[in-house]
């Protein structure tokens, strides 16, 4: 794949690490992607499983991650973090990935704002349950932006944070727009409880595990 020689090449960042695995979540799961992880985060879920990537990482400009993806020759591309929102130039980056003719996805906390993101971006976005000690960070600002092509994905560590989806779920009337999964955090909520739920529910949402950790144990750089 060519690598974009487009002013936004030299736009700086802050990247803790880059790799190649499967998509362990989204409704890409299972495909072969490089995960590009931004550093830094303004936010503390209770639940976070890539607190290293809060502080540290290496500056790098946009075309030189841009070489380093191009060398694992895969089409799917994944920016995560942390929060890469947080960093000015993750739009500049995400551009230069899709101009670079690869298929992006943004994992966002819904915290910040969506709206400068590519609109060739898939945007996988949280909205964080009372469980997650950061649900007045959610900015709802953010849904009229969401299409057929983002998602929204919410993690819930018991049948308190359920309801509280349901209730959110219905009032933004979130699966008109977009898909819509609901994960359990784990070791606090039975799997087999949440997918109990939205069957009993018919909640038309989709259950998702994290697959990375089925396969690694959450070993970092998989």
């Amino acid at each position: 794949m060519a690598v974009s020689t487009a002013a936004p090449a030299a736009a700086k960042l802050r990247i803790t690490e880059i790799f190649a695995s499967v998509q362990g979540e989204s409704t890409r799961v299972g495909l072969p992607t490089v995960f590009v992880r931004l550093t830094g985060c303004p936010l503390r879920c209770v639940w976070c499983d890539t607190a290293y990537a809060f502080q540290g990482g290496e500056g790098r400009d946009v075309a030189s991650v841009l070489e380093e993806v191009a060398s694992h020759g895969l089409r799917h591309v994944c920016v995560t973090g942390g929060e890469p929102l947080s960093q000015k130039s993750c739009p500049a980056l995400l551009t230069a990935l899709c101009d670079a003719g690869h298929s992006v996805s943004l994992e966002t906390s819904g915290a910040l704002d969506i709206s400068a993101v590519d609109p060739r971006v898939s945007r996988i976005m949280d909205l964080k349950a009372p469980g997650s000690g950061e649900e007045a960070r959610n900015r709802y600002e953010n849904i009229p932006f969401l299409n057929a092509a983002d998602e929204v994905k919410i993690v819930l560590a018991d049948a308190t944070d359920y309801e509280w989806a349901k209730a959110c779920i219905a009032e933004h009337a979130l699966t008109r727009r977009c898909a819509v999964l609901l994960s359990p955090v784990a070791g606090n909520l039975e799997p087999a409880d949440l997918a109990e739920w939205i069957v009993r529910d018919r909640l038309p949402v989709r259950f998702q595990l994290q697959l990375h950790k089925i396969l690694w144990n959450d070993a970092r750089g998989r």
